[in-house]
């Protein structure tokens, strides 16, 4: 079973999103008005992911105040927002967070984001998809050198998942270095400098499956 630190400045809300996750079976070992006091109940409570909602700060805000606990460095953290956009959310996976939802999420949207982040996958909310699918009426390779292939779609899934060049080769029955030419390639059509970014670019086209 999953456990799961709620951050949220309203008391409200934490016994909702509590109530949420209880109904799925989730545990919730604690829970925080603020990230600093968290940090402290962490230090001595482990958790498997945090979520948190953060409705009114700024992508720069939250990641500050992330940095400054080194939350994301042990914890997985999921993220509420009232209404993100595709360029939070890849901000916001670039720097270590696992997932974005929407502050409206179901009790199975929320049991879903929190078994994924805890599996290392990355969480993206079913609307950033769509949105990024319904800004244009071009393939979602738009602004793709190229498509991926085959094999540079299954690659990018494992990318999701975490796995390592190693990893990869191993479950696709090829070398290393055939995997890191795979990676690489990735990173080329969707000019992306890390396979986070890479991994948060495939998300929001829809290319990543979770």
């Amino acid at each position: 079973m999953n456990r799961v630190f709620i951050v949220a400045e309203s008391a409200r809300t934490r016994e909702r999103l509590e109530d949420l996750l209880d109904s799925r079976r989730i545990e919730v070992v604690g829970s925080a008005s603020n990230l600093e006091d968290a940090a402290e109940a962490l230090a001595e409570e482990d958790a498997d992911v945090l979520l948190v909602e953060a409705p009114n700060e700024s992508v720069e805000e939250l990641l500050e105040a992330l940095a400054s606990t080194g939350l994301t460095k042990d914890t997985a953290v999921v993220v509420l927002v009232d209404q993100s956009a595709p360029v939070w959310a890849g901000q916001a996976l670039q720097a270590g967070i696992r997932g974005v939802l929407t502050g409206d999420a179901d009790a199975l949207q929320l049991a879903r984001a929190v078994e994924a982040a805890a599996s290392g996958l990355v969480v993206l909310d079913p609307g950033e998809v769509r949105a990024e699918r319904s800004s244009s009426t071009r393939p979602v390779t738009l602004g793709l050198s190229e498509p991926l292939t085959a094999r540079e779609r299954q690659v990018l899934q494992m990318l999701a998942g975490g796995l390592g060049n190693k990893e990869i080769a191993s479950r696709l029955k090829i070398s290393e270095h055939t995997a890191k030419f795979h990676v690489a390639s990735i990173l080329g059509k969707f000019g992306a400098s890390s396979r986070t970014e890479a991994v948060a670019i495939g998300l929001r086209r829809g290319l990543i499956l979770l």
